[in-house]
């Protein structure tokens, strides 16, 4: 009956649908890219960062300007500056020389070979603005589809994302893809777009009608979203002035070595809770705060209980979503789940007396 109560004494307020590990903020005053930063970094946290469709709606929703607002994804022009990502956000690059023909990445066939396209599971780099078939993945029945019709990279990436998730992404998509034919798009692309926070996310949403690399340019450009045009990006000289979109970060890294209790406590002190992760969207926010933290693993909210035989997230949510490592997870008494800093970010039961650093929100 003890246990029983403090599990329930632990329960945080927040609900599936409020709980959000970031806000986007729309600033009305118009500045340069580099003004726009130094405002969001002194009031919020950075430009708008964008990691998916779900990110991309709420930013939209946001605002009822149709303003072209700044953003925080830059480039800095020039091949050298370019690195290669996976469509599919989440998805990391692995550089694996075998996986490409010989004599690849030379930009040979063109002034830019940006987009990766495969043949009998290997890759071949070529200009994304020429015409092949493609392959779609839908994360939903786990399936892959070859697209006949013939098109540029960028329109495949669209077509797989309104009719099914996304371009086949990741080396172990390629590896469990039946299809071995020639000559298909693929989600692998590389660009000289960063985000000013320091963001691994490789998602994109440019406007297909114009270049969106812009590796060709001269001097440094800078992402806007076009809110008149559904929020597709678009890109400027950085000291244009524009209004622009922030973001503010509900996901704090702790970086002190605490139990999961103390843990707790500190969260529930100085922020609002220890984290919950309850769909994919938000296990890349927290897996980017992650990255660092000075102890191998940190504490996430989530604990089991003996008593009542379930692991329960502190703040009330049901544990719908989760991204247990293989044999990482057992229900054992006084236990409770942290992620690694390293890897695929998954979750492993620690016992609640080792110290780690934690995420608050």
């Amino acid at each position: 009956m003890q246990w029983t109560l403090f599990v329930l004494s632990l329960m945080g307020q927040c609900s599936f649908f409020t709980c959000q590990l970031h806000n986007y903020h729309f600033i009305g005053e118009k500045k340069t890219w580099d003004e726009a930063q130094k405002y969001c970094r002194e009031n919020y946290t950075e430009l708008a960062t964008v990691s998916n469709m779900t990110d991309m709606k709420r930013l939209i929703n946001s605002t009822e300007s149709q303003d072209e607002a700044w953003i925080g994804l830059h480039s800095y022009p020039g091949k050298e500056n370019r690195k290669w990502h996976w469509s599919l956000p989440g998805v990391k690059y692995i550089e694996e020389k075998a996986r490409w023909y010989k004599g690849q990445l030379d930009d040979k066939r063109g002034n830019l070979e940006n987009c990766a396209l495969m043949t009998n599971k290997k890759l071949s780099d070529y200009p994304c603005t020429d015409l092949y078939k493609f392959i779609c993945y839908n994360e939903t029945k786990d399936t892959f589809y070859v697209i006949d019709y013939k098109m540029t990279w960028s329109q495949a990436q669209s077509y797989c994302r309104v009719n099914h998730t996304d371009l086949i992404s990741g080396l172990d998509q390629l590896d469990h893809c039946a299809e071995s034919g020639s000559y298909m798009w693929i989600g692998l692309f590389r660009d000289t777009w960063k985000w000013s926070d320091g963001s691994s996310f490789s998602f994109r949403y440019w406007n297909l009608s114009i270049n969106s690399w812009a590796d060709g340019q001269s001097d440094r450009k800078c992402a806007t979203t076009v809110l008149k045009i559904e929020g597709k990006w678009s890109f400027n000289d950085c000291n244009k002035e524009k209004t622009f979109i922030c973001y503010s970060e509900n996901v704090i890294l702790i970086n002190q070595n605490m139990t999961w209790v103390e843990a707790l406590s500190y969260c529930r002190e100085n922020h609002q809770d220890l984290v919950s992760i309850i769909n994919p969207q938000q296990q890349k926010w927290v897996q980017e705060a992650t990255k660092n933290a000075n102890s191998p693993y940190v504490w996430l909210g989530l604990r089991y209980s003996c008593t009542l035989d379930f692991w329960f997230w502190v703040t009330d949510n049901r544990v719908n979503y989760t991204n247990w490592a293989p044999n990482g997870k057992s229900d054992d008494c006084d236990m409770s789940a942290a992620m690694e800093k390293a890897g695929q970010n998954q979750w492993f039961k620690k016992p609640d007396n080792e110290k780690f650093n934690f995420i608050c929100f």
